[in-house]
């Protein structure tokens, strides 16, 4: 063959050749709407006079900090502590006392005992002494016993979600139960697993409920196509919808997975971030359930998520997070390890992050009365926001919109006039995406489009944040959503 024949090559990658499981993932709430969101931050930046509007609102992740949300005082003064303990030597005890309560100096010095230095690796599974504080958190929430051996800290909660799937796929004949909508780290992870995703719809109509009966059909149907069901992914509250499940739904789902022994995935992130009624772990329906009916829940195989990115915490970028094991085999245990053992170890950061999450100031300490402040301002600005933003689609055309009750997030349905949808057909979007990336250009107010998340076939919605200070963003909702449908009326 001539030299001329032979293709040239500049480069060894090309998008013909690159693993195709990456082609196939998908990401809304960085994708298209996240990078046109940054580009007009910097056109701002360059050019304040360039857009119709002097900041942009990422409304499209659950990033609190980001949009303002301040850190706990005392979680930094400890972090600023374990990151710099040449500031517990005796020679600066008596400046550092002026500058750090006593109850932070003691909390650095027993994390440092704990990990020795933030810069040296830590045990694969988390250090020992902060899987124990988890599980006494664990047992006090739930009022049952938790084993510091079966928890696992992780670099957040998709760290950990991330290992679960790697352990529980083995290609496209095995199937994962997914909430839809969902939260898409699910059906990203499982294409680039090459593994099944079996979507149940959550029921709009009723907060976003699940419908327990339409389970053991889905199930029925994804066996009889040949996919092997082994697990159902919950999240609770939700996410995007910001719904939260009663307890007879949580017995309900746990009685089916028992049934067709599947493992639960429990995604409990926002298990703080609660509105209407109150929280209830899928680990504690469980040991209710095993309790009152012996043998019958024995070998029901749980694993639950916690983060430090949610919650009044919102310490997104420290990648904190952790998951227990309940009921699964020893030796998956010893494989999930072995997983996680690769990876080294998650931050020691983030493994200190999670310590304070779960073992907070206690009152009569002298941090408490701050952190108790500082907790609960942050809730009630989210609670009003989200009442905000509730009342406002409300009163919006074409707009219907669950109660918010738990989470970060509303995902209202939007019925769009058909010249909207017809435009969305010429610019080669989807009808949400569209309306989307109007409201961005008009406004800059970044949402994510519900088609991201999965939605029923012929309904739209998007999903928003409730986390960017004070109501004047969502005026601007208000007015573009009222010019947009006057435009495209039919």
């Amino acid at each position: 063959m001539s030299s001329s024949s032979v293709p040239t090559r500049s480069r060894s990658l090309h998008h013909g050749n690159i693993n195709p499981r990456v082609k196939d993932a998908k990401y809304a709430v960085r994708g298209e709407l996240a990078v046109k969101a940054e580009s007009i931050r910097r056109d701002l930046e360059r050019d304040p006079s360039s857009h119709p509007f002097n900041q942009v609102i990422f409304a499209n992740i659950g990033n609190p900090q980001q949009l303002d949300q301040k850190p706990i005082t005392f979680f930094r003064q400890v972090l600023s502590l374990v990151q710099n303990p040449d500031l517990l030597q005796e020679s600066n005890a008596e400046v550092v006392k002026q500058l750090y309560p006593e109850d932070a100096l003691d909390r650095a010095r027993h994390l440092l005992k704990a990990v020795k230095s933030v810069g040296a690796y830590s045990h694969s599974q988390g250090a020992p002494a902060l899987r124990e504080s988890v599980a006494k958190y664990i047992e006090q929430r739930d009022g049952y016993p938790s084993d510091p051996e079966l928890i696992f800290l992780t670099a957040g909660a998709s760290a950990g979600v991330n290992t679960l799937l790697h352990v529980i796929a083995v290609g496209p004949d095995r199937g994962v139960m997914i909430p839809i909508p969902q939260y898409p780290l699910y059906t990203a992870t499982l294409a680039l697993l090459n593994t099944t995703p079996v979507e149940y719809y959550l029921e709009e109509p009723s907060h976003w409920s699940t419908n327990t009966a339409a389970l053991y059909d889905l199930q029925a149907k994804a066996e009889s196509n040949g996919v092997d069901v082994r697990c159902i992914c919950v999240i609770n509250p939700g996410n995007p919808t910001g719904a939260s499940l009663p307890y007879k739904s949580i017995e309900d789902i746990i009685t089916f997975a028992a049934e067709k022994k599947l493992v639960i995935m429990a995604d409990e992130v926002y298990q703080t971030n609660v509105f209407v009624g109150e929280f209830v772990s899928f680990k504690k329906v469980l040991r209710d359930l095993q309790a009152k009916n012996p043998g019958k829940y024995d070998h029901v195989e749980l694993v639950s998520f916690h983060s430090t990115s949610k919650g009044m915490v919102g310490e997104c970028g420290q990648r904190g997070g952790y998951f227990e094991l309940v009921g699964f085999d020893p030796e998956v245990v010893q494989e999930i390890y072995k997983f996680v053992s690769i990876s080294l170890c998650p931050p020691v950061g983030g493994q200190c992050l999670v310590e304070m999450m779960t073992n907070p100031p206690k009152e009569g300490e002298p941090s408490y009365d701050l952190y108790k402040k500082e907790y609960d301002d942050i809730y009630n600005g989210l609670k009003t926001r989200a009442r905000a933003l509730y009342d406002a689609f409300k009163n919006m055309e074409g707009v219907e919109s669950q109660d918010p009750q738990g989470a970060m997030y509303i995902f209202p349905t939007i019925k769009l006039p058909q010249k909207a949808i017809e435009a969305a057909k010429k610019n080669g979007k989807q009808p949400d995406e569209f309306y989307c990336m109007e409201l961005l250009k008009a406004t800059g107010v970044c949402v994510v489009p519900g088609s991201g998340f999965g939605q029923k076939e012929g309904t739209w919605h998007f999903r928003t944040t409730f986390l960017a200070p004070g109501t004047e963003w969502v005026g601007r909702i208000v007015d573009f959503h009222k010019g947009f449908m006057d435009k495209y009326r039919d």
